[in-house]
């Protein structure tokens, strides 16, 4: 019987970035298959009460960024705290990743070269030109990819996974969800190890 772990997440959220590797390398050691689900975590966030990084108190602000710090040189990640183009605007770079597991690339792939792109290279992912570039250094159809990624039905699927995330009380980035558990955070990832070990 098959195994599949939910994942929702953003292209702009560093703790997708710090465990995103770290996540697929544990499903991939279960067997388990991964339901790529990137969501809009700003409609989540008004629905569940969260803030924008930005309109958070300056304190909450100032220890995230020493937490980033702390899990880079923890996990020897490399990692910009404070990248170039952050906040990002999630529509373009949500919807190209999905866009490209539509069209049978490796999603996990993808989304880990545009969460670097963001975390680790200050690359504009708002910006087509960049996305496309990105696409083809993963010796995928970059150009392709961008076009289905304005398609009204991948629009659609991005909507789709936010309201569904919604509905079972997703609320921050990343979640993973097994069975009847979430576990909220990479910082969660030895629990979902110990889940699907069992």
């Amino acid at each position: 019987m098959s195994t599949f772990v939910d994942y929702y997440y953003s292209h702009s959220s560093p703790w997708t970035y710090l465990g995103h590797a770290r996540f697929l390398a544990i499903a991939a050691k279960y067997g388990a298959t991964v339901n790529f689900k990137p969501a809009s975590f700003g409609t989540i966030f008004a629905q569940s009460g969260g803030l924008p990084v930005t309109k958070r108190a300056p304190q909450r602000q100032a220890y995230r960024l020493m937490e980033l710090r702390r899990w880079r040189d923890f996990l020897g990640i490399e990692l910009n705290p404070e990248p170039k183009f952050f906040p990002v605007a999630d529509v373009p770079v949500q919807q190209f990743g999905i866009a490209g597991g539509e069209m049978g690339y490796d999603m996990g792939k993808l989304s880990g070269a545009l969460l670097r792109a963001v975390w680790a290279e200050d690359r504009n992912v708002a910006d087509d030109d960049t996305l496309a570039a990105i696409g083809d250094e993963q010796g995928m159809d970059g150009a392709a990819i961008l076009t289905r990624s304005k398609e009204p039905e991948i629009a659609a699927r991005y909507e789709a996974n936010t309201q569904e995330a919604m509905s079972r009380n997703v609320f921050g980035a990343p979640t993973y969800a097994f069975e009847d558990e979430f576990f909220w955070g990479q910082d969660r990832l030895d629990f979902v190890e110990r889940k699907l070990a069992r």
